[in-house]
């Protein structure tokens, strides 16, 4: 995997993607867009990682950046990892950089981080899911009002809105990461999967829809052994050791 591009690094059960191009403000160009599909791709394949964070160098998280016309966007690859993914925002997410964020399950941001859709100014609209992501985490109303002004707001803004559910000061910023990821590792790997796709796939889908979904997938999760091992933990008063079966 390109290095240059992005640094990708793996302890216990979790992954880190870091963006690496802080030179110019960890900007988007396809030679990152190639290792950050590669690097999506192999955490599709290892069963080993429970969560993704995903971060940039530096001071900045994603100015912008530009994608060949055609070409598959980023953000797309990071939403379908089926792992919960925390976007740690630890400074400015602009453009692309904002959309690769949307892509993640939960963004923490620095407080000194800023978020802003430009591409309208630019003659052209947001192409890797800001359009349709971003109304359905802040709102039809709010989204649009982003996006046709493309004005860039703060953490404690994008907070109020729920854009980003904790801003935090830079310094803690990658600590209160860890510690989430952390947490949310301990969980059992396939109840984590099975729960993000209740919720994710449950958004499209009427209620009764949805709640079928999620019958579904508990029953399926009385199957594993992970199931097993939760509730023999529970009364053994211990810590379960999940397995991922």
């Amino acid at each position: 995997m390109p290095q240059h591009s992005i640094l990708y690094e793996k302890k216990g059960h979790i992954a880190r993607i870091t963006l690496n191009r802080p030179d110019a403000g960890n900007s988007l160009d396809s030679s990152m867009a190639a290792a950050l599909t590669e690097a999506c791709e192999a955490i599709d394949r290892d069963d080993t990682v429970y969560v993704v964070v995903l971060t940039g160098a530096g001071n900045t998280f994603c100015t912008g950046g530009e994608m060949a016309a055609g070409s598959r966007h980023p953000a797309e690859t990071i939403a379908a990892i089926d792992r919960p993914v925390i976007a740690a925002v630890n400074g400015d997410a602009i453009g692309a950089g904002l959309e690769m964020a949307l892509a993640a399950d939960i963004r923490l941001a620095a407080e000194n981080a800023r978020f802003a859709l430009p591409q309208l100014a630019q003659g052209h609209i947001p192409a890797g899911g800001g359009t349709q992501r971003l109304p359905r985490i802040v709102g039809r109303g709010k989204a649009l009002e982003l996006i046709l002004t493309g004005e860039a707001i703060t953490a404690a803004a994008a907070l109020e809105i729920g854009l980003v559910s904790r801003a935090v000061a830079p310094e803690a910023l990658a600590g209160e990461t860890d510690k989430l990821a952390r947490e949310i590792a301990a969980k059992g790997p396939v109840a984590l999967r099975y729960l993000k796709e209740a919720v994710n796939k449950g958004m499209d889908m009427t209620l009764e829809q949805g709640l079928r979904l999620e019958a579904d997938l508990y029953f399926l999760l009385h199957t594993t052994a992970d199931r097993t091992e939760g509730i023999k933990a529970f009364r053994e008063k211990r810590k379960p050791k999940f397995k991922g079966e």
